[in-house]
């Protein structure tokens, strides 16, 4: 069984959400203790939240035993599933939605969460946060605010209350420095990424500080989780040398880190299989790896605190039955 619920993190607002998919155990299930967690935010260019990179992939996460949570982030349609028209057009900034929210939002999950710990049985040192393109860039910039200023003097708490215990960023936009200095082959990809920059930063061409503000790699220290990155060489959108700058930023302050990148395959494939596509276009079978990848990689952190035998195992080899 599973307990879903839709929590707001702000009273007067619909949009910022988090869904819980939480194991319930019950029956013979019952009394394995506390589990690890994965607290996802879905990309959508700060536009809006994907469904695509939600439910799918919580309902993986869950497989591997794991508690899952889905973080609806502050994006500039406020909840919206149609994106704005940037194509040769300029967008009005939306002050309620931009940074720094995004990214302060995913304390305040992980505030929640550890305020229903006891009731959903979610181990607190073991939570990993992860996220998909924009949602993997604010996964990053956590990872590289979770202990600043920035984020805990807004929430009013001490860092170890919402220490993250790992990153999984998927297709992520990791320096927007780079970005800006990027040759795009697609017009529309410039346009969507000056449009981004609005939905996100307010102004369509951020002046270098604010950029540099906000890449992650750029900010990498040696209190940066250990991370797993994964990401597809063809992928036009985000190039693939954000998750390589990130790696290279990891591997310079000596955190643990584990990269992957798949050949084929375009941006915002999600888990890369029927479960998140909405067309053939989004199923690749060599990037769906990524997911008992990243598996083996948490378990070697995350594994649950399981006895050698069984109850049952135990009664049989006592002579009990």
């Amino acid at each position: 069984m599973m307990f879903t619920e839709v929590f707001r993190l702000y009273e007067d607002r619909e949009d910022v959400t988090l869904t819980t998919y939480v194991i319930n155990e019950k029956g013979e299930m019952h009394g394995q203790g506390k589990r690890p967690a994965v607290l996802i935010c879905p990309g959508g260019g700060y536009f809006n939240c994907s469904d695509r990179e939600a439910e799918p992939v919580a309902m993986q996460f869950a497989a591997m035993g794991y508690h899952a949570f889905v973080l609806r982030y502050s994006t500039y349609t406020q909840g919206g599933d149609e994106f704005p028209d940037v194509f040769g057009k300029s967008i009005e900034p939306n002050p309620v939605t931009k940074h720094p929210a995004p990214v302060r939002e995913i304390g305040m999950a992980m505030l929640l969460i550890r305020e229903h710990s006891d009731e959903w049985a979610v181990d607190m040192d073991r939570v990993a946060v992860c996220g998909f393109s924009a949602g993997a860039h604010n996964t990053a910039m956590y990872g590289v605010y979770w202990d600043k200023p920035l984020v805990t003097e807004y929430l009013g708490v001490d860092k170890e209350r919402i220490r993250p215990a790992a990153l999984v960023l998927g297709y992520t936009l990791s320096d927007y420095i780079f970005m800006r200095d990027s040759v795009f082959d697609n017009p529309m990809d410039a346009d969507f990424f000056k449009g981004s920059n609005t939905a996100f930063l307010g102004e369509a061409e951020p002046d270098e500080e604010t950029l540099r503000s906000v890449s992650p790699a750029r900010l990498v220290t040696d209190q940066t989780p250990p991370t797993y990155l994964w990401a597809t060489s063809e992928d036009s959108m985000v190039p693939v040398q954000h998750s390589i700058r990130m790696a290279h930023a990891l591997a310079d302050h000596k955190v643990p880190f584990e990269l992957h990148i798949f050949e084929q395959g375009p941006h915002g494939l999600s888990v890369s299989t029927q479960a998140s596509a909405v067309s053939q276009s989004q199923i690749y079978p060599d990037a769906a790896k990524w997911i008992p990848l990243v598996s083996a990689w948490l378990e070697k952190r995350f594994a649950l605190d399981l006895p050698e035998k069984t109850p049952f195992e135990e009664m049989l080899e006592k002579g009990e039955m």
